[in-house]
């Protein structure tokens, strides 16, 4: 990572969004360093609620060991697999032995939903998030993912768009919300014109984020032209003036 890139982030964010939090990073990596391991937990967790601590500047490594949870460990790629009946646990349950989530109307369709599914193999041992700010030159970020209220991501998305003429250069794929913010920005990544995602509407990782916050993941490639059009686009203008400051005055 490119100190210069990480601290002109740094300088144009404070201008442009004011003390609006940074967005998170993160990579895969066969060395762990001296990054944290989450504690072991019992029972399963959800990846989106650890992701509190990294967003209040803690760095962490996951291994597959550590990730509980079944989609979780999919999402980020480090198995293929899914538990038994999953098309029943994702739609209608099975009367007396399972309790479905009803995410997708039918099993059938559910099947469907997988066949069509890419598989993105994790390209390490460990999934290392960092925050922006604490990135080192060592460090690879694959992904920027922002947590962020209405006003906030209106600036990204207008941001993300601002050297395309195609209508769709921000995608919300259904998933669950560690693949919206690690699985589909990964494959956006392998493209020649990569899409950022919002995301965070499943319901089983809302309560893992403050109300009225989604998400906004960008692959790095693309992140890196977005800082270099920051000072050309709408954000100079009084019309991001405006939102910013109703933005400031609802922290009141």
């Amino acid at each position: 990572m490119e100190i210069s890139i990480r601290d002109k982030f740094i300088s144009l964010w404070k201008k442009y969004f004011g003390d609006v939090e940074l967005p998170i990073t993160f990579y895969y990596s066969d060395d762990d360093g001296t990054f944290e391991h989450l504690k072991p937990r019992k029972g399963r967790s959800c990846l989106i609620c650890e992701l509190a601590k990294v967003r209040k500047g803690k760095s962490l490594a996951f291994s597959e060991e550590e990730i509980k949870c079944g989609g979780g460990k999919r999402y980020t790629g480090f198995t293929d697999k899914l538990r038994p009946n999953f098309e029943y646990f994702l739609s209608c349950g099975i009367p007396g032995t399972m309790e479905g989530e009803r995410y997708i109307q039918s099993p059938g369709m559910v099947a469907e939903v997988l066949k069509n599914m890419k598989v993105l193999p994790a390209v390490g041992k460990f999934l290392i998030f960092r925050r922006w700010d604490l990135l080192e030159e060592t460090d690879k970020p694959e992904v920027v993912i922002f947590f962020a209220r209405g006003e906030v991501l209106s600036g990204l998305f207008t941001l993300a768009i601002f050297d395309q003429v195609e209508p769709n250069g921000v995608i919300s794929p259904f998933g669950a919300g560690c693949g919206s913010i690690i699985h589909y920005p990964r494959i956006e990544q392998q493209s020649e014109r990569p899409r950022a995602v919002l995301g965070m509407f499943d319901p089983s990782a809302r309560p893992c984020v403050p109300v009225d916050w989604l998400s906004f993941a960008v692959p790095m490639k693309k992140f890196v032209k977005m800082i270099d059009y920051m000072e050309d686009s709408f954000l100079i203008t009084p019309t991001w003036k405006k939102v910013l400051k109703k933005y400031k005055d609802s922290q009141v």
